[in-house]
């Protein structure tokens, strides 16, 4: 998963390793939101396509992955998610794959998984320049060195220039 805290597991040398070791045998590697920068510091997304959190999706080229604006993104065995919300859609496709897609309808159903959002805000594209900004003012409120950190974290580990 992303959130506030991924510049500290990608400032952790033995998270980072664990998520490269792990990542590097596994049959599937995922992430949803901004865990997909986790999975490109460790190396694991170099060469694919993935998405993320709207608002740090530029950050996946940095860390050596080609940015697609989707809310699930498959690419060989790297799966990659949007934001949170996009995490159950990503769960769903992902079970289709692996156990079909009758399977995932039962788990939808179970789930009563049936959006209808009370406002068209769900997308940079749908809530207009102001709320953006909002949006971008509290997060950089809550997190306000999480961009320069990352990006820090990402020459440090040789994929920017210094």
């Amino acid at each position: 998963p992303g959130g506030i805290g991924i510049a500290s597991v990608i400032d952790h040398p033995t998270a980072l390793d664990w998520v490269r070791r792990v990542g590097a045998e596994a049959q599937w590697v995922t992430s949803v939101c901004t865990g997909a920068l986790i999975l490109g510091a460790a190396g694991l997304l170099r060469g694919y396509q993935a998405t993320t959190h709207w608002a740090w999706h530029d950050l996946l080229a940095v860390f050596g992955a080609e940015p697609v604006h989707a809310r699930t993104v498959f690419d060989r065995n790297r799966v990659t998610g949007g934001g949170v919300t996009a995490g159950i859609d990503f769960a769903l496709a992902l079970m289709a794959r692996i156990a079909g897609d009758d399977t995932a309808r039962a788990v939808q159903l179970a789930l009563e998984y049936d959006p209808a959002p009370p406002f068209s805000a769900g997308h940079p594209d749908k809530a207009g320049a102001d709320l953006v900004d909002v949006y971008t003012r509290r997060a950089d409120r809550l997190a306000p060195h999480r961009r320069s950190d990352l990006l820090a974290a990402a020459r440090r580990l040789g994929f920017a220039p210094a």
